[in-house]
């Protein structure tokens, strides 16, 4: 079933660049930008959305985002919470996403992602990783988040 859904998706990406899901995620972070530009408190307000779109997640998706929110309040609660794309996001003082989580129900995929954007301060050389697949919240995958969350963090 997964994979037939997949491959509907590829085909409609193929004819005009973007499937309906990835435009509809386009119109969701557009409508983000507008409620969060008229906030006045953020974090509350960030924290209000993140946690609806949690609790609209099933499954694993679900328990690794609540996993990931509650690794970020304990570990880097200087982070804002937010919604990106529709997905759970943290932001820093700047407004700059570092983390960010991505359901695997979103867009069909076989794992969830979280991932780091280059506000995050995971640089090891000349080659890191920014995003990793997430397939169950575990004892072992915690302890890396956490990790890597710190560290990102700042």
């Amino acid at each position: 079933m997964a994979e037939k859904k997949r491959a509907t998706k590829q085909k409609e990406a193929a004819t005009d660049g973007f499937t309906a899901d990835e435009k509809a995620a386009m119109k969701e972070a557009a409508a983000e930008r507008t409620r969060q530009a008229r906030s006045r408190n953020k974090r509350e307000a960030g924290e209000k959305d993140l946690r609806a779109k949690i609790g609209e997640m099933s499954g694993s998706d679900r328990a690794v985002a609540e996993g990931l929110h509650a690794v970020v309040t304990e570990h880097a609660p200087h982070l804002v919470p937010k919604t990106w794309y529709g997905m759970p996001a943290y932001a820093n003082a700047d407004g700059k996403v570092v983390v960010f989580f991505q359901g695997a129900e979103k867009f069909g995929s076989r794992y969830a992602t979280l991932g780091f954007q280059d506000a995050a301060q995971l640089d090891d050389g000349d080659l890191w990783p920014a995003s990793f697949a997430v397939l169950a919240w575990t004892p072992k995958v915690e302890k890396r988040v956490v990790e890597l969350v710190k560290r990102a963090a700042g």
